[in-house]
C-alpha cells in the first residue's frame, strides 16, 4: 500500500448534513471522526459550537456547508453565514455555488459571490471549498459544453480565491429515466478534469458516492486531498482489515456510484 493509514484517513471530511440529524447524532459523529482521525466534520451552521468544543484537541478540524445544498443564498448572505460560522470555530468552509446564476451566464455574479466568501473566511483564516454540483451540468449551460461549463468554473473559483474546488453536495438528485431520483457524485472523469483545470494553489475535493476503501484510494490516485464522506468507519476499519492480513495492496475500486 503506497499510503499510510493517516495518508488516508486525513482526507475524509466526515459528513454530518443529514436533514434529520439531531444533537445525539452530532456528538457521535464528532466523536466517530476523532477516533478514526478525520481531516473534519463537515456540518450545519447551527453546530458549529458544538462540534467546535466536542473536537477541541482531538486534531479534527470543523468544516462548515454556506448556502447548502443549493446555493441560493443571497451572497451578503452568505457571506454572514460564512462570518458567523467562522466565530463559532469553523476554519473550513464549503460553500455552494449559485448553479442558476452560472447558467444564465452570469458570470461576474457567480465570481463575485464566491470571492465575497472567500475574502470573509480567509479573514479569519479559514479556507473555502467550493461545490459545483456536477450533477446538475452533464450538458453544461450558458453556451458552454459539459466540460468547458466545469472548466469555466474553475478557473472562476481559482481567481476569486478558493482553496479547494469541490463537485458535489452528496444531495444533488436527478430524476432517472425510472422516475427514481440518484445522483452520480464524484466521478472519476470530473475528478481529473478539475484537477486539470485548476493551478496547484487550489486543491479538488470529492463528495458523494465515494463509500469504501477502494473509492477512497482511487480518488487520491486522481489528484484530490479531501473527500466528503458518511462511510469512514467502513473505509479505515477496511484499511486496519487489510492492513493485519497483508492485504494492503488489493485496490479495485471505483467511485461515483451514486446512491444515498
Amino acid at each position: 500500500m503506497k499510503y499510510t493509514y493517516l495518508d488516508l484517513a486525513k482526507m475524509i471530511d466526515h459528513s454530518l448534513l443529514h436533514p434529520t440529524m439531531t444533537d445525539k447524532d452530532l456528538e457521535e459523529g464528532c466523536k466517530l471522526a476523532a477516533k478514526y482521525q478525520a481531516a473534519s466534520v463537515c456540518i450545519k451552521p447551527y453546530a458549529v459550537k458544538q462540534a467546535a468544543e466536542l473536537l477541541r484537541g482531538s486534531g479534527v478540524f470543523v468544516g462548515c456547508v454556506i448556502g447548502f445544498p443549493h446555493g441560493n443564498s443571497a451572497t451578503e448572505s452568505k457571506r454572514y453565514e460564512t462570518e458567523l460560522a467562522c466565530r463559532d470555530g469553523a476554519v473550513e468552509i464549503d460553500m455552494v455555488v449559485n448553479l442558476g446564476k452560472a447558467l444564465s451566464g452570469d458570470w461576474d455574479y457567480v465570481e463575485t459571490d464566491i470571492k465575497a466568501v472567500c475574502d470573509e473566511a480567509h479573514k479569519h483564516g479559514a479556507k473555502v471549498k467550493v461545490i459545483f454540483e456536477n450533477d446538475f451540468i452533464p450538458q453544461g449551460g450558458a453556451g458552454l459544453s459539459g466540460d468547458d461549463f466545469k472548466i469555466r468554473l474553475c478557473q472562476i473559483c481559482e481567481r476569486a480565491g478558493a482553496d479547494w474546488v469541490k463537485t458535489s453536495t452528496g444531495y444533488g438528485f436527478v430524476k432517472q429515466a425510472d422516475g427514481s431520483y440518484n445522483y452520480k457524485g464524484a466521478t472519476e472523469y470530473d475528478l481529473a478534469l478539475m484537477r486539470a483545470n485548476v493551478s496547484e494553489k487550489v486543491q479538488v475535493k470529492a463528495a458523494g458516492g465515494v463509500r469504501d476503501l477502494d473509492g477512497l484510494i482511487k480518488v487520491r490516485d486522481l489528484g484530490a486531498s479531501r473527500c466528503g464522506a458518511t462511510a469512514t468507519a467502513i473505509m479505515m476499519d477496511e484499511y486496519r482489515r487489510r492492513e493485519a492480513s497483508g492485504a494492503l495492496d488489493v485496490v479495485a475500486g471505483q467511485i461515483g456510484a451514486g446512491g444515498y
